[in-house]
């Protein structure tokens, strides 16, 4: 435990060298300013570098050089467990200095009583404990009545019979007095200890006033929180995506583009990835396998433009503790998410294709190849993460080319309870490519039993399994002017 902390630790300060830095730096340099930041010795740093994962999100490893993507999900909220980025929250105002505590040797008064029983009499309190304070705050002399409609005004869980004087000893602390009414003992040791409590419960609740926020200041973050996610949302809308599909992937001899708004397919080969390399400057978001080592070998400069990496955000998976271990695959992956069977044609067979000129079969095999990644590109999108399956795995990975306010399964079912209309999704395997809708059907919102949770039904009552969902959408019917359909029951007779 304590060396994964360590570790987890080297990886922070990564992050933080590499702000300081500003560009991307090796693991030596950065084990160097290790040593003279006084941290550690730079070989044990660099040791430590090594095991902790650098690579991982928000830092990406590019050749022997690491480097921070500013628009991973995970830089904003490290950058803030780190302290190294303002809040951007509300703060609550100045509480005004509380008056003075009471104390065990001054009668209480009904503003104490108030600030004490702010929230309800305390339920361990005895009824005579609540009379003996009620009476101290009012003179020492009350009528039933009124100390009754007292208790009751401030909690309706402790009421305080009147006959429970019946059961008072003459030596406790409250008497019934011949003409009927309460009287406290100004001399008895359960007053000192009633005005304690009292105390005790007026100090916990300051003491806790002073760390909760105020529901002012929560209610107008939580709005601009909402303000703010709802621009983010519509500004990733309206983002243009492309991704790329490479043959041979480190020197590209042919280049598939996906629009995945349109989705278009332009397929360049041999000269015409000249081509390719100018279409990609009308795009804010790149997508593929590798991508940073691809757009380096197109020689294209991303520039200050979101990069989505296609590959699997995990290269293995742990199956006994034998050490056996399951290599992940972008292949895998496409398979266990999509449906789709073989997602990836044969290489040798392209390159023959390539070599023997035969450019119309290589150009349907990279576009069957491209739509196996948009395939598992959605499937990301809608859902965060991909599924891997393979034989008892049944697994789902997160991944990075997602942001957390991008429009997903999860929000999508959200909107559709507030506006009241159901959903159409598309479940099983990837959808085609010509009509992706063609197998659409009515997914209904329902809240489980606890309220938190949600699940999808289809017409019929059925649960959907949303892990299987491959499309979704808002419906434009609203849900009360759906008749779901019933399975009609037949006898067998």
């Amino acid at each position: 435990m304590a060396k994964d902390h360590r570790e987890a630790n080297y990886y922070r300060l990564l992050l933080v060298f590499l702000l300081e830095r500003g560009e991307p730096v090796t693991l030596r340099e950065a084990a160097q300013r290790f040593e003279e930041a006084g941290v550690a010795p730079a070989v044990h740093a660099l040791a430590s570098l090594k095991r902790c994962k650098p690579g991982r999100t928000p830092i990406y490893r590019d050749g022997d050089r690491y480097a921070l993507d500013p628009h991973a999900t995970e830089a904003e909220f490290l950058l803030w467990r780190l302290d190294l980025r303002p809040s951007n929250t509300a703060s609550s105002p100045d509480r005004p200095a509380p008056e003075p505590l009471p104390t065990v040797d001054a009668p209480l008064t009904t503003a104490y009583l108030d600030d004490a029983w702010r929230d309800g009499i305390p339920a361990g309190w005895s009824a005579q404990r609540v009379v003996l304070c009620i009476l101290d705050a009012h003179g020492g002399t009350m009528d039933p009545e009124d100390v009754i409609s007292f208790a009751a005004a401030r909690s309706e869980w402790h009421p305080v019979p009147a006959k429970r004087a019946n059961y008072w000893r003459r030596v406790s602390a409250v008497r019934v007095r011949e003409d009927g009414r309460w009287q406290l003992d100004p001399d008895h040791d359960a007053l000192r200890s009633a005005r304690q409590a009292v105390i005790d419960r007026i100090e916990t609740r300051r003491r806790r006033a002073t760390v909760q926020p105020d529901p002012a200041v929560i209610e107008a973050n939580r709005t601009r929180f909402e303000r703010e996610r709802e621009a983010r949302v519509k500004e990733f809308g309206r983002m243009r995506r492309v991704l790329i599909h490479a043959f041979p992937a480190r020197k590209p001899a042919a280049v598939v583009l996906v629009d995945v708004a349109e989705r278009g397919l332009d397929t360049f080969v041999g000269d015409e990835i000249e081509g390719a390399v100018e279409k990609l400057a009308a795009y804010d978001l790149i997508a593929a396998i590798d991508v940073r080592t691809l757009l380096r070998t197109l020689r294209f400069e991303p520039g200050n433009r979101r990069l989505g990496e296609l590959g699997p955000p995990q290269k293995t998976r742990s199956l006994n503790r034998s050490g056996r271990t399951l290599k992940i695959t972008t292949s895998l992956l496409v398979q266990g998410s999509c449906g789709i069977s073989r997602p990836f044609g044969d290489a040798k067979k392209m390159r023959e294709y390539l070599a023997g000129g035969e450019v119309a079969k290589l150009r349907r095999r990279l576009e069957a190849d491209a739509k196996s990644l948009y395939a598992i590109y959605q499937y990301g999108r809608l859902h965060g993460s991909v599924r891997l399956r393979w034989s008892f795995l049944d697994e789902h990975l997160t991944v990075p080319w997602v942001h957390r306010d991008e429009m997903n399964l999860y929000h999508l079912k959200d909107q559709a309870l507030q506006r009241g209309v159901p959903l159409e999704v598309v479940v099983g395997t990837a959808p085609g490519w010509a009509d992706p809708w063609s197998r659409a059907q009515l997914a209904h919102v329902e809240k489980e039993r606890d309220g938190w949770r949600s699940r999808l039904v289809d017409d019929y009552g059925l649960v959907i399994d949303e892990r299987e969902i491959q499309l979704a959408r808002l419906s434009g019917r609203r849900r009360d002017s759906i008749t779901r359909a019933r399975p009609s029951v037949t006898s067998g007779r």
